[in-house]
């Protein structure tokens, strides 16, 4: 993502070697990037409830890649939140065509928080999934 697209959110160097980098999303992304769409008291909660993450950069550079036989083998479905402004639609689409899923399913009107911003629609689509993987 470009710089600006994180907004004020803060970037920092962690570990004993400050080699991990750990991310602070900013109010303003909060708002305008992750929870657009969403309820503003969920909005508030998320902005009480925020703390440092990981962007495990370090941590996933160590690990093996995923193999056919352990990931490869579990079916994947894709819910596409078409109004996320963190992991816009066509970067959502180069992730299912990188890594195809058994199902793919588009929810409008969702920002990157669909179960805040249509509870009701992603559970009726978990359900969905549910019922055709079972």
């Amino acid at each position: 993502m470009p710089q600006d697209t994180w907004l004020d959110s803060k970037f920092e160097p962690y570990g004993s070697d400050n080699s991990g980098v750990a991310m602070s999303f900013g109010t303003e992304f909060l708002k305008h990037s992750l929870y657009q769409l969403s309820p503003i008291e969920d909005i508030e909660l998320g902005l009480r409830l925020k703390r440092p993450g990981s962007l495990f950069v370090n941590d996933l550079s160590k690990r093996n890649n995923f193999s056919e036989e352990g990931y490869g083998s579990v079916r994947r479905a894709y819910i596409v939140c078409k109004e996320d402004k963190t992991i816009p639609e066509e970067h959502q689409q180069r992730m299912v065509d990188n890594y195809p899923a058994n199902l793919v399913i588009e929810m409008e009107e969702t920002d990157h928080m669909p179960m805040f911003s249509r509870p009701q629609l992603l559970s009726n689509h978990l359900l969905e999934i549910a019922d055709k993987f079972a």
